[in-house]
């Protein structure tokens, strides 16, 4: 079959929906679908996939009619959320065992005097008696070697692990950053064994600090198995040629190097390349209003990585982008507790979803919405209620509003309509949105109302000329795949290989021996996956003398000032006395994506009619408001709101 009578796929499987956005050779189709619907499919992206074949062919799915995959996923996300991973053990080097459970003592609420620790990935603990140390005088990757490991000792204790269940092992031993041999050694034995995943910490991350590359290397061991099992089935269904699963980072990567630390923002990463390369304009702030939750981010210009994180307790080392994320989307639960209106954090989910989705679930925004005339039900799919037919049910959540309502006025002694319930939902839905969003703009010195709002996800639209006028935002901009910009943002995302080396008093020549050594290995690494226009960014991972806290900085310019601007832009002070050191050197080598077929706007000047008449309730009251179709508008057209 010719490349052009095949399918392109790029799917972001969340938590609540499953959108796919699909490149066929009659043209762009979109599918949104339940990710959970047990009654009707097993896995949302094979039926999807399925249903946009048997649409444009009128012939079942053959899996040679399909080029490529691209695919985010909160399969990871979800397992680490819910713990659901693989039963794991930590190997760890002989006196450090308490070592990743002790942790670096930070309190997670400094005037908290009761802290509840997490409970580490792993349940079982192998110390191993080894101990490399590092040789000073000498290069930095040299180091002495005290005590080697006992392969006998070591294979009677694999042997237990294996006969008490566990699954999956991290390997985190001593200076493995600089000597990863006795790590390589311990996992070679453990394979023999049988063990579902084997995660070494000088893969994951090589770096000194062990609790962090531990950490990460023990996320690895603890999801990896999950989503391999998820995968396999995946391919077996439906994948005979490239997947490519959608990396924390914004890259795209092959299904054998989708490891679990990589993996924990897979589907907002999606997004924020989405509006990235579509919005057109810089600083840009992007809202991503899902199912489940709101995904907040900012461009300008370049990805804002953070290379230190935390989930669920559990610290993680890799690159990520700097996304926050806030318990706030259309299947979050309201609740009226101790006087007060609260919305999430806990959701009502794919099933049984909001009370709207006429399945028995609970009040949720998505209800408030549609109540006050936010959501026209018949633009939506009649694919509710038990039998999947219905359209979404208005008349049910006005009546659970009304139930609300009188609850919440016998326990103020105040009168309020079902509107400003409903309303007053959806401010303090508002205002939560609206403090991440700070938290990512003021908070690290960058002026809020200088950016453009993005807004895409399922329930953007919604709130976003609230949010704006809240922030002082004066332009909101909305892509035409807005519902599905997170897997339209993987069509357009590039492939891409990571190296990295830790490096500690070479020369400048040294250095670029080692970046350009990097280099090679990277661009033959993407040069086996593809026929691709490769890009290349080197970075240098640097820190004052002292400080734990890195920052990476394009190797390129003065290394020294942008270092500079980036540690008094994030702690407002700069140590000047203090040396500057670089902890580490990586490269990105990027395969750029085939540009996404085209489908140009026709310009106009007449004024759009609009496609009916909405009441919709706002501050003021009730007004009747015009509702246009997003795809039957053309370039050039302005439109008038309430």
């Amino acid at each position: 079959m010719a490349d052009s009578e095949k399918f392109r796929f790029s799917i972001d499987r969340g938590g609540t929906f499953t959108d796919i956005y699909a490149e066929t050779p009659e043209g762009p189709r979109i599918l949104k679908l339940l990710s959970e619907n047990p009654t009707h499919y097993s896995d949302a992206s094979v039926e999807g996939i399925r249903r946009i074949i048997r649409e444009v062919t009128g012939k079942t799915y053959t899996p040679d009619s399909i080029e490529w995959i691209r695919m985010g996923t909160t399969v990871a996300t979800n397992a680490l959320l819910e713990r659901k991973g693989a039963r794991t053990a930590l190997i760890i080097s002989k006196g450090f065992g308490d070592l990743l459970r002790i942790g670096k003592q930070n309190r997670p609420n400094i005037f908290d005097l009761k802290i509840a620790l997490k409970e580490p990935l792993y349940e079982k603990v192998l110390e191993i008696d080894e101990r490399v140390i590092p040789e000073r005088e000498s290069s930095p990757s040299s180091v002495k070697i005290l005590q080697a490991p006992d392969l006998e000792t070591i294979r009677r204790q694999l042997q237990e692990l294996s006969n008490q269940g566990i699954e999956s092992i991290a390997i985190a031993l001593m200076h493995s950053y600089i000597f990863p041999d006795h790590e390589r050694l311990i996992s070679s034995e453990a394979k023999k064994y049988g063990f579902k995943n084997i995660s070494l910490s000088s893969d994951a991350m090589p770096r000194a600090r062990l609790v962090d590359r531990g950490n990460t290397a023990c996320l690895d061991a603890y999801l990896n198995p999950h989503i391999h099992h998820y995968l396999k089935n995946f391919i077996e269904e439906c994948v005979k040629q490239d997947l490519f699963l959608m990396q924390s980072d914004g890259g795209l990567v092959e299904a054998d190097s989708f490891t679990g630390s990589r993996a924990i923002l897979s589907g907002p990463a999606g997004g924020v390349v989405g509006y990235a390369r579509t919005t057109g304009e810089t600083p840009v702030i992007g809202f991503d209003m899902g199912g489940t939750s709101t995904d907040v981010s900012r461009f300008d210009g370049s990805y804002e990585w953070q290379f230190e994180s935390e989930t669920e307790g559990i610290p993680n080392l890799v690159p990520q982008l700097n996304i926050h994320t806030v318990a706030a989307g259309g299947g979050s639960r309201l609740l009226f507790e101790n006087g007060m209106f609260q919305v999430g954090p806990s959701s009502s989910g794919a099933w049984p979803g909001p009370v709207c989705y006429g399945n028995g679930g609970p009040l949720s925004l998505t209800d408030a919405n549609l109540v006050l005339g936010r959501l026209v039900p018949r633009y939506f799919p009649s694919v509710f209620g038990e039998n999947e037919d219905q359209p979404l049910s208005k008349s049910d959540a006005e009546k659970a509003f009304r139930e609300l309502m009188q609850d919440i006025c016998s326990s103020t002694g105040k009168t309020r309509s079902l509107e400003e319930v409903a309303y007053g939902f959806v401010e303090v839905a508002n205002e939560n949105m609206a403090r991440a969003i700070h938290e990512i703009t003021g908070a690290r010195g960058h002026d809020v109302r200088d950016h453009v709002l993005s807004c895409f996800g399922g329930a953007g639209g919604q709130h976003a000329c609230a949010l704006a006028r809240t922030l002082g935002i004066s332009r909101v901009f909305i892509s035409r795949f807005a519902g599905v910009l997170s897997a339209y943002g993987m069509a357009l995302a590039d492939v891409v290989v990571d190296k990295e080396e830790p490096v500690s008093h070479e020369s400048r020549d040294e250095l670029d021996s080692k970046l350009q050594s990097l280099e090679e290995k990277a661009v033959a690494e993407l040069k086996q996956k593809g026929n691709f226009s490769i890009s290349i960014q080197r970075y240098l991972n640097m820190r004052y003398e002292g400080s734990d806290t890195t920052f990476l900085v394009e190797e390129s310019g003065d290394v020294v000032a942008s270092f500079e601007k980036m540690h008094q832009r994030e702690f407002g002070f700069n140590p000047h006395k203090r040396e500057i050191l670089i902890e580490a050197i990586r490269v990105r080598a990027e395969g750029k994506s085939p540009a996404p077929l085209q489908t140009p706007l026709a310009e106009t000047d007449a004024s759009p009619a609009p496609d009916t008449h909405q009441p919709c309730y706002f501050a003021g009251g009730w007004r009747d408001t015009p509702v246009y179709d997003l795809q039957s508008l053309k370039a050039g057209q302005e439109l008038k709101g309430p």
